[in-house]
């Protein structure tokens, strides 16, 4: 995996590959072999400002916490983008789904851990 820009994060992608975010740049999506996928940028339409955390969800859905946008968003693979957190987040840096049907983001703007709710197909 070459030619990356700033690799920050790295997490489990759909489908048994991986889900790499670069400092100030996207976030790119690997295959089970590694090979090159393409980014969410480009793939779903989205700019980033600095995509830090990457995981997916049981759906195989990517979750990027974008620590200047101050968001965590949900990328579905048929759907557009959807804005999982917003609200109380100062520099949402990582993210987890938890077993429990939880969304963990750590915050280093407050050094928090938040936990919300979270079902992988949001109404």
């Amino acid at each position: 995996m070459l030619g990356l820009e700033g690799p920050c994060w790295v997490g489990p992608g759909p489908d048994g590959g991986l889900a790499v975010s670069e400092e100030f740049g996207d976030v790119w999506l690997f295959g089970s072999a590694c090979q090159p996928l393409g980014s969410l940028g480009v793939l779903k339409g989205h700019a980033f400002g600095n995509p830090a955390g990457v995981c997916t969800d049981v759906e195989g859905s990517v979750i990027v916490a974008d620590e200047q946008g101050r968001r965590v968003t949900l990328f579905p693979r048929a759907r557009e983008p959807v804005c999982l957190v917003s609200e109380g987040l100062g520099r949402p840096l990582g993210v987890a789904c938890a077993p429990q049907g939880q969304l963990v983001v750590a915050d280093a703007g407050d050094g928090c851990i938040k936990v919300y709710q979270y079902h992988s197909e949001p109404a």
